[in-house]
């Protein structure tokens, strides 16, 4: 069994909204350790007033700073829609700090710091938002009518570290009709030589984004990834990493004015386009310097190039790893994972078992590119519930933490890899946490070993209360660190 982990606050989550805000799956990242700090992100709102939110950033020294923590408070977020996330990334060439945030089919929301902020952070003695942009609708870099449109209407922006550079991927369209498109930021130069970016290119005279082109195009249906992960690497491969997807994809059912370029029905989460119509879980990865500009399938074949303008289509070879029909209980965006071998872990559920009980799933690729599909015990799967996540250790263990779809209950699951992740051992088992998906610091738990977890939990003098929903009682955004 794991200790019973280190518990630190952020702040007041606005627990009086109808949709949550703070700890989606597809928050990428929210809590992110780069150079021996550790970085949060997150929403909440003023001292004295509910509304409106605005976007907190908080940095603490590693091991156990204290939280330092700036308020944007000149951005208000108004919008009561769980989509409208806010995520961020480090670009490790220059140490700026990206943000991303309150996005649901709407114009980009984009802010980054300067040069040198997280690869020199004991030399910022003030941690306040003029060390950042405004709240930007473009990214810097990219001017054009074609990247413009992209950018005036996406969702789920995410950003990953490649090298010295740093991908930003979103989507555009809506639910059941939309694609997939990937960007670079290629670091300034803030040292006296300049180097060579993963993407080939000096840093010298290089500033911005480029974009890369649209990896994953829906063809009346959209591709929702598990995550965009690049393996992790011992000292002795840092220079070849490997970038890593799973998708599934959502079928689309035209709708009474679904062709309106105003239409905003699809953004109420209900209607034709639901989880009901997920089917398929789908794989592709990319291992050249153009970050993510090739992508094959898992028998190494070249399914896309996107610099020839190829995206991955629906009917790309190769691509599907289980063939699961709709109305099986699949959910979107859940949680993958790549270990030191290049196995590939996505955490999902379905009802394909002779019983028809839904239940959570570990689909996993092992490194001689063979799929297989197991059981998660522990916990019961839920459709439409809270979705889980995965990470893995620097000892090449899973590690499955789940949240339970109506019990403010957390559950810490492992699947070693002496034993090939075929059994599942609950490592850890806690109350007070209020139904919420649970992100995971994976780059901390790589360098030391410190499985850090974002979640919401209720404060110390809620917790012996029985009743009442999360809503009414006092509830924090609040990491757990637990020493493996």
């Amino acid at each position: 069994m794991l200790p019973n982990p280190q518990r630190t606050t952020l702040g007041p989550d606005p627990t009086h909204r109808t949709h949550a805000l703070n700890g989606y799956a597809f928050q990428q990242d929210a809590l992110h350790t780069f150079n021996g700090w550790q970085y949060a992100c997150f929403y909440s709102s003023l001292a004295g007033s509910e509304e409106p939110l605005f976007v907190h950033l908080s940095r603490r020294k590693l091991p156990d700073g204290p939280w330092q923590t700036l308020v944007f408070d000149d951005y208000p977020q108004k919008v009561d829609d769980g989509h409208n996330t806010v995520q961020l990334g480090i670009c490790p060439g220059d140490g700026t700090i990206h943000l991303s945030y309150d996005h649901h089919c709407d114009v980009l929301r984009y802010r980054h710091s300067v040069v040198g902020v997280a690869t020199s952070p004991n030399e910022i003695s003030s941690w306040d938002r003029e060390l950042f942009t405004t709240t930007q609708s473009s990214l810097p870099g990219l001017s054009s009518p074609e990247t413009d449109e992209l950018l005036s209407y996406i969702t789920y922006p995410r950003f990953v570290a490649w090298g010295l550079d740093l991908l930003f991927t979103f989507r555009t369209g809506k639910a059941g009709l939309g694609d997939d498109h990937l960007c670079v930021y290629t670091a300034t130069d803030n040292t006296d030589t300049a180097k060579t970016s993963k993407t080939g290119n000096s840093k010298k005279d290089t500033y911005g984004y480029k974009f890369l082109g649209t990896h994953l195009k829906g063809v009346l249906n959209n591709p929702y990834i598990h995550g965009l992960d690049v393996s992790p690497s011992p000292p002795s491969n840092e220079n070849n990493p490997t970038l890593h997807t799973t998708w599934v994809y959502r079928a689309f059912v035209p709708y009474d004015g679904w062709d309106d370029p105003l239409d905003t029905k699809h953004k109420t989460q209900a209607g034709p386009n639901s989880a009901f119509n997920n089917h398929d879980i789908c794989y592709a990865w990319s291992a050249d310097d153009g970050g993510g500009a090739a992508w094959r399938n898992s028998n190494n074949t070249v399914i896309a190039d996107l610099g020839k303008g190829e995206s991955i289509l629906p009917s790309a070879e190769g691509i599907t790893a289980f063939e699961i029909p709709k109305g099986s209980g699949l959910t979107n965006q859940e949680a993958q994972a790549v270990d030191y071998d290049g196995g590939v872990h996505v955490l999902n559920r379905d009802s394909l078992d002779d019983d028809g009980v839904l239940r959570w799933r570990h689909y996993y690729l092992s490194p001689d590119k063979t799929w297989k599909r197991r059981k998660v015990p522990h916990v019961p799967g839920m459709c439409g519930g809270k979705r889980g996540q995965l990470a893995v250790s620097r000892d090449g263990d899973l590690y499955l933490v789940l949240p339970h779809h109506a019990e403010s209950v957390l559950t810490i699951l492992r699947a070693s890899k002496a034993g090939a992740y075929v059994d599942y051992e609950v490592v850890w088992r806690g109350e007070g946490f209020p139904p919420t998906e649970p992100l995971v610091d994976k780059a901390r738990l790589v360098h030391d070993n410190v499985l850090s977890v974002f979640t919401r939990g209720f404060r110390a003098e809620e917790e012996g209360r029985d009743s009442g929903s999360s809503r009414s009682r006092c509830v924090d955004v609040v990491v757990l660190d637990f020493q493996l």
